[in-house]
Order: C-alpha cells, then structure tokens, then sequence
C-alpha cells in the first residue's frame, strides 16, 4: 500500500487495491499450508465472526476519518511489535493448545473487533497484530498464527473490505492484475520457503516487516502533518 500511494495512487483507490491483492496473497498461502488451518478452524470461525463486523464499519467510516492520526497510531504499535518480538526469545517458536478461558477469549474478541475497525480504515500492518493476538492467546507459533492470519485476515476480512471501499472510487484494472499476479505468486512460494526454513525465520522476518512497516507509516503520518 505504501507502494501504492507513493506511486501517485489515491488513498481509497490504494486502500481497495491493496485489500485484493492481498485476498490473492492469502489464497496462495492458503492453497499451501491447507491442512494447517483444519484443526483451527473454530478459531477461524471466531475471528470471521467478530472482526468481519469491525471491517465494515472502518469502510464505512474511513472516508470521515484523518488517515495521518491512524498511520500514527498503527505506526507506532507496528514498531513496539518488533521490540516486543525481539526481546522475547521464545516468542512464536513453539506451538501450543492453550486451554482460553471466558474472560481471555472475550479479551481476544474485542481485539479481534478493533483490529477489524482498523483493517477496514487502514489496512496496512493489521495482520500483524492478529498474528501476535493468535500467539499470546493461544500459544502458537509462528507458522501457524501467520496461516490463520492469511486465511482469515488476507482472504476474507480483505476481501469484504474491499467490497465496501469500491463504492467511493473504482480499483485501476491494470495495477489490480499485477498486484494480484505478484501476490499469489509471492503468497504461495513464500508459504513454501516458510515451511522449508522454520520459525526461527519466519520469527526474524515478522520483526523486518513490523520494524519496516511501522517506519513507513509513521513517514506518511508526518508527512501529513507537515503538508
């Protein structure tokens, strides 16, 4: 999405481009690590049925809303990930059944509603925050969290959200085919490499991106302010 608005891309136009070209990135992680999503699939359920709700109404709401205040916000969670991932040797590197209980799970759905709001208006760096939420919740690693994230969050939350935003402006054709081209390509081999190289990578990876990704967004937050 950064990509996108620094290539001269509008905010809403780079915000429902991003959203499916990312449904195409989790149907070819997906199609890869199928089988790891089939003993989950009650926490799918949950994360569908609690943040799809969040995702229309950030939508809904998005065009109301000062994106710099959201890039700040988001920006800044992206980059205490990273330190929190870092300083936490074994965060992510085994994978667990941690048994959840009332008050946990409803803690989890409220996150899981507020990330959905912020997926809706922003995009950019929200499965990062469900994949930490899937780990310090349930206990699992890595490989598994980022699979729950692409299906749920890649596939589904992108895809609705994409729905809502198309009615403020129309996605440009040729910009969306290779987007989504790169995508599931990318999604798919890189599912493949994950599974080849283990946590340890996958762990060291997620740091780059949530330092990278926070970075970029609190350029674009400044920037804003300083137009």
């Amino acid at each position: 999405m950064p990509a996108l608005i620094l290539s001269g891309v509008p905010y809403y136009q780079a915000l429902a481009s991003h959203k499916l070209a990312t449904v195409a990135l989790g149907i070819g992680r997906s199609l890869r690590n199928y089988k790891s999503l089939g003993n989950d699939i009650g926490i799918a359920y949950q994360i569908l049925i609690f943040g799809l709700p969040g995702v229309i109404l950030g939508a809904s709401v998005v065009e109301y809303i000062s994106e710099k205040y959201l890039y700040l916000i988001l920006g800044i969670i992206s980059i205490l990930l990273a330190f929190y991932s870092f300083l936490k040797p074994d965060l992510g590197l085994s994978s667990g059944n941690k048994k959840v209980n009332y008050a946990h799970r409803i803690r989890f759905l409220i996150f899981i509603f507020l990330v959905g709001i912020l997926n809706g208006s922003i995009s950019s760096g929200t499965g990062l925050l469900v994949t930490i939420l899937l780990i310090k919740t349930f206990e699992m690693d890595f490989l598994r969290a980022i699979s729950m994230t692409f299906f749920t969050v890649g596939i589904f939350w992108n895809f609705v959200g994409a729905l809502f935003l198309a009615r403020i402006g129309s996605v440009p054709l040729n910009t969306l085919i290779v987007l989504i081209i790169g995508s599931f390509t990318g999604g798919y081999f890189g599912a493949h490499l994950s599974k080849l190289n283990g946590n340890i990578l996958i762990k060291k990876t997620f740091i780059t991106v949530c330092i990278f990704v926070g970075i970029s967004l609190l350029i674009k937050s400044l920037n804003s302010f300083f137009k």
